[in-house]
């Protein structure tokens, strides 16, 4: 396969002197205390977790996703109080940051918001980690950006001992950033920092952000597991935790995917996250999906306790941001289940779980070893952090799996262990495809360019996967791209339509950017828009988005909830082509 990307970078610092600058700065930015660590007595969350872990005990995380700081710490404080006045504790509370974090400082204030919570400096922090005796975590928008120094050195002075995502790096890009040697130089910097520290402080990577969530072969995914950890541990010196789950839906896989975990891991794990794509429904039938994932992870862990807590989803996440008392109702949940699991354990085959297991280990080993072995020929310096992560980062999960898998099919991998989210996937855009009675042959016609306004690219999966089974040709644009870059590609290509799909809470405004791309070049094109159509108003009082369609709508675009839509809007693009073509044609 050739190469058409550079994947290295001769101007980037060595990754030692990144090390040896965060190591420096480790006598200015010293770990602070917090009511967590002085309620437990403990030196950081790591330890905390390996006493419970010892204990047998089943820990739990709940995750806000207020936008405003004070209505965050208020609900950290009830929550944990009202779990504890009901015999259920809450260990750790993860808080939704804004994607724009991620730019440094200077860059924050014009950029576009997202729906998250933006931390301005140490005392805010301070304020999450002092809100409740439970521990504080910041996963999202930390490491792996361009501000990845700053949002360290402020959580570090908070006493935060859980600090991610370094599962962003790699596949996360901010709009109108492209600078990767200086998002790998900061990343490497704070790294260093981190690793400097006295107590232990968990590297967070959730691997559903990273390559996990896009590979297509559950045993690359464990694969990157061993890199990522080679990389922290190894190369840097720091302790790497890993998260899963959003996208994992089979029992099955979760239990072996842990099993596999656990076996290439000493490190405690940050938590096992909610099976969120399941959740499709009204409430009451979310309980089914909320219990289904649960009961796999509390069962798993009782096997094997590699220190992750359960992450207990509100079964309303799929239709708004849950309130304290739907967060507070599926902690209970998860607790009184907790009770209930072990008398499950004989009902589960542990010898097709190990099975299983084994499969991925044997195939992510070997994943790692034809990656790293891969890039060194390919000229990166595998033993230099820095140089390594840009070289993955700038390879991209479809280029990593395509050079490295152990079977291909065509440039296709043939998976060893089937990715959930791409098996369910497929059979939902299949299905749909086959439930349409009549296709009309205009269809193929049509050239349809397909873009992401974020990283989250399930949703434009989906679309390709639909799209292809009807018969236009989808030119893809990629993820997180900008909407002048997209509309460029789409006059560039011909595209006859332009689809977008979008997740973080910037569908009005990113649409909105689109529109004004193609009055500025003069082109009329139809522009659809799917995904979570929701938006945080300028004017808000209460900082929760709220549905945009009518103004997306109204904006010039078409909202489509689903395929359905979709295809509606297709067939009147076809409609008005096949009207323009039999008013152009000569007359006979």
């Amino acid at each position: 396969m050739s190469m058409t990307i550079s994947l290295t970078a001769p101007d980037m610092r060595p990754g030692r002197a990144l090390l040896d600058d965060g190591a420096a700065m480790a006598g200015d930015w010293q770990l602070g205390s917090n009511a967590f660590l002085q309620g437990e007595g403990v030196v950081s969350e790591a330890a905390y977790k390996r006493r419970e872990a010892a204990n047998g005990r089943i820990m739990q995380h709940a995750h806000i996703g207020f936008r405003s700081i004070d209505r965050t710490v208020g609900a950290m404080a009830e929550l944990h109080a009202a779990a504890d006045g009901q015999g259920v504790r809450i260990d750790r509370f993860g808080i939704t940051l804004d994607w724009t974090m991620g730019y440094p400082p200077e860059r924050r204030q014009g950029a576009m918001r997202g729906t998250g919570i933006v931390l301005t400096g140490p005392e805010d922090f301070i304020r999450i980690t002092n809100a409740c005796p439970a521990a504080a975590h910041f996963g999202d928008f930390m490491l792996g950006l361009p501000g990845a120094l700053h949002n360290t050195q402020a959580a570090i002075a908070a006493g935060a001992t859980a600090i991610g995502n370094l599962g962003q790096y790699f596949t996360f890009r901010l709009p109108y950033w492209d600078d990767d040697v200086a998002t790998t130089e900061a990343t490497v910097t704070a790294l260093g920092l981190i690793a400097a520290q006295e107590a232990d402080i968990l590297v967070h990577s959730n691997l559903d952000d990273g390559f996990a969530g896009l590979f297509l072969d559950m045993a690359s995914a464990l694969g990157m597991v061993v890199i990522e950890k080679h990389i922290i541990e190894d190369l840097i010196g720091a302790q790497a935790s890993f998260c899963f789950g959003h996208h994992f839906s089979d029992p099955l896989s979760r239990a072996a995917f842990h099993a596999a975990l656990a076996q290439v891991t000493t490190t405690p794990g940050t938590m096992l996250f909610g099976n969120t794509v399941a959740y499709r429904g009204a409430p009451a039938a979310n309980y089914a999906s909320l219990a289904s994932y649960l009961l796999a992870d509390i069962a798993a862990l009782g096997r094997r306790h590699t220190g992750h807590a359960i992450n207990p989803v509100p079964v309303t996440e799929n239709q708004r941001i849950p309130d304290t008392d739907e967060i507070l109702d599926a902690q209970l949940f998860a607790a009184r289940l907790t009770e209930h699991a072990p008398a499950h354990g004989a009902l589960m085959d542990h010898a097709m779980i190990d099975a299983l297991a084994s499969k991925l280990l044997d195939g992510g080993r070997d994943f790692a070893i034809r990656a790293l072995d891969g890039l060194a020929e390919r000229g990166v310096d595998v033993s230099d952090p820095a140089a390594l992560m840009l070289a993955i980062r700038r390879l991209g999960a479809q280029r990593m799996e395509r050079l490295f898998s152990a079977t291909l099919k065509g440039d296709r991998p043939v998976p060893l262990v089937p990715a959930d989210w791409a098996q369910e996937l497929d059979d939902m855009a299949s299905t749909w495809v086959a439930a349409q009675q009549e296709i009309p042959a205009g269809l193929s016609c049509l050239r349809v360019i397909l873009g992401t306004t974020d990283v989250h690219e399930h949703g434009a999966y989906l679309v390709r996967a639909a799209l292809e089974g009807l018969g236009p040709k989808v030119v893809d644009a990629g993820t997180a791209v900008d909407a002048e870059v997209l509309v460029e590609m789409a006059v560039s290509e011909g595209a006859d339509v332009i689809a977008v799909s979008t997740y973080n809470g910037m569908g009005l405004s990113y649409t909105r950017a689109v529109i004004a791309a193609l009055e500025e070049k003069g082109v009329v094109l139809p522009v659809l828009v799917g995904g979570k159509l929701n938006e945080v108003p300028a004017d808000s009082n209460s900082s929760l988005p709220v549905d945009v369609s009518d103004e997306i709508r109204s904006s010039g675009a078409h909202p489509c909830a689903g395929l359905d839509d979709m295809l509606e809007t297709l067939l009147d693009s076809v409609a008005q082509r096949t009207g323009r073509a039999e008013r152009d044609a000569p007359a006979t």
